[in-house]
């Protein structure tokens, strides 16, 4: 068969596969070792790990609405999909092009954050202190062939890192619960008073932007062995599994110092604070292996956001948004490889560019793209609680008041609040300046914005291909009606 001729994408994943993907792309260990000490540091301090809790209810909320418009979306477009349903081609093909920005941001983040890991892993254990971008290529080399092949053959990669990453930071919780911290085990999460001390929203924006990846389960649809249960099922397990994982293992590491120590050792050192955590209660060893896998949880996450977006490329392609060339699957593989391809070389060229610009790899790659990935996703996230309440309001297609209007609106509700949240602290998140800033934000309109142009201007881009009818966009009457 040939392979221009082949658009359908196979596979055959379960729940525990497409969980695997998600999580690996939110990389706890990676949230653990930076995110954490940040929000300890500049948030609500010892009473952080609530926060995660909190972010985890409003996230739920979303998926309450995205799981039950699941079976109502043809195709494995993901956030743009939804949005298409709900609120027409138009708003629809401008969010595929905020979400290919957005997640294109954040894999360019882990690649800055992954050479500079690996770098300082290498000059640690006395090897050459060679460039960055060196090991930033290598490692976009391995992402490219496993991107290039079965969904099947990533899943098991990612689920043996996971599993190996997650493990080192549970056994350290476990310790520090059994032989409690410095002073005992920290009750500050359990009182308001401290979770609402110090900066509470600025904790919220870094907890929230912790979650960044697990929304990503409908992009496997096409590859799930029964999509209209295993992608529910997925974001359901991967949301609680994450949520819980990073308020427990927070709570553990504020414990380990004790609350008023810990807040001093995230505000001195926050790149250090896991690894000398680990190291005072599982030795020496157990800091080696958290240096090790912290290089491999990043490039778990790279692996899994890759195959997020050469899969948004995919269905693009197939919908004529894009060329449709990248719009084909490997006959063999079953895989989306010429949009995998190009996804590769375009990676290729925004790191030859951030090199040869000279940026540091963390506090200007690394923030900067991370920051522009979870503004685009909020307003994604945003947009498709609000195409969720729209869409089952028209349609009448599923009655449930909880699934398809409570649980949204909240869901919608939260995330505003976080977006402005984000929005309002937008420099502190990507550690530059207000100008910096406001580029970002531009950078964002202007690929939300071109896909409604091209919308507007090819009325054959991004149809919704399937049984399903495409809705037409929603009036200003209906807008108006949900307010």
């Amino acid at each position: 068969m040939d392979a221009g001729r082949t658009s359908t994408l196979t596979g055959s994943l379960g729940v525990r596969s497409v969980v695997f993907m998600v999580v690996a792309a939110a990389a706890p260990l990676t949230v653990i070792a930076g995110a954490v000490p940040v929000g300890i540091a500049l948030g609500n301090g010892a009473g952080f790990p609530a926060t995660f809790v909190v972010c985890c209810a409003i996230l739920t909320l979303f998926a309450v609405g995205f799981c039950a418009m699941t079976r109502h979306v043809p195709h494995a477009g993901a956030f743009y999909a939804y949005v298409q349903r709900g609120l027409g081609r138009v708003t629809g093909l401008g969010s595929a092009f905020l979400a290919l920005a957005a997640y294109t941001a954040v894999q360019l983040a882990v690649y800055g954050y992954f050479g500079a890991t690996l770098r300082d892993l290498v000059v640690h254990y006395g090897g050459p202190a060679l460039p960055w971008p060196l090991y930033a290529f290598a490692a976009l080399g391995l992402v490219a062939v496993l991107g290039y092949r079965h969904i099947e053959l990533s899943s098991r990669v990612l689920g043996v890192l996971l599993v190996c990453e997650v493990g080192i930071v549970l056994v350290f919780d476990l310790v520090v619960t059994v032989r409690g911290g410095d002073s005992g085990l920290s009750t500050a999460p359990l009182h308001p008073s401290e979770i609402g001390s110090g900066s509470p929203g600025i904790g919220i924006m870094f907890a929230i932007a912790s979650f960044l990846g697990f929304e990503a389960t409908a992009v496997f649809r096409d590859e799930a062995r029964d999509p209209e249960r295993t992608v529910p099922r997925a974001t359901y397990l991967a949301l609680l599994l994450i949520g819980g994982f990073y308020a427990l293992s927070s709570w553990a590491l504020v414990s380990a110092w004790g609350e008023r120590k810990a807040v001093a050792e995230a505000g001195s050192d926050p790149a250090g604070m896991l690894i000398a955590s680990v190291t005072r209660y599982l030795g020496g060893t157990g800091g080696d292996l958290v240096r090790i896998l912290l290089v491999t949880s990043l490039f778990a996450a790279l692996l899994s956001f890759h195959n997020v977006v050469a899969r948004y490329v995919f269905s693009l392609g197939r919908s004529s948004a894009l060329p449709p060339a990248w719009g084909h699957c490997h006959p063999r593989h079953g895989s989306p490889y010429r949009a995998s391809l190009t996804q590769s070389a375009a990676a290729l060229v925004l790191l030859a560019v951030f090199a040869a610009a000279g940026l540091d790899p963390v506090s200007e790659v690394f923030a900067w793209m991370a920051g522009t990935a979870t503004l685009g996703v909020l307003v994604l996230m945003s947009l498709t609680c609000l195409a969720v309440i729209v869409f089952f309001r028209r349609t009448r297609a599923d009655t449930r008041p909880w699934h398809t209007l409570i649980a949204p609106l909240l869901g919608l509700a939260g995330l505003c609040g976080a977006l402005v949240l984000t929005v309002s602290n937008f420099p502190l998140l990507i550690g530059g300046s207000t100008g910096l800033a406001v580029a970002i934000e531009a950078v964002l309109a202007t690929f939300f914005a071109a896909g409604v142009v091209l919308a507007k201007l090819r009325h054959g881009a991004a149809r919704t291909t399937g049984h399903h009818p495409e809705p037409p966009d929603p009036t200003h009457r209906e807008l108006e009606e949900l307010a």
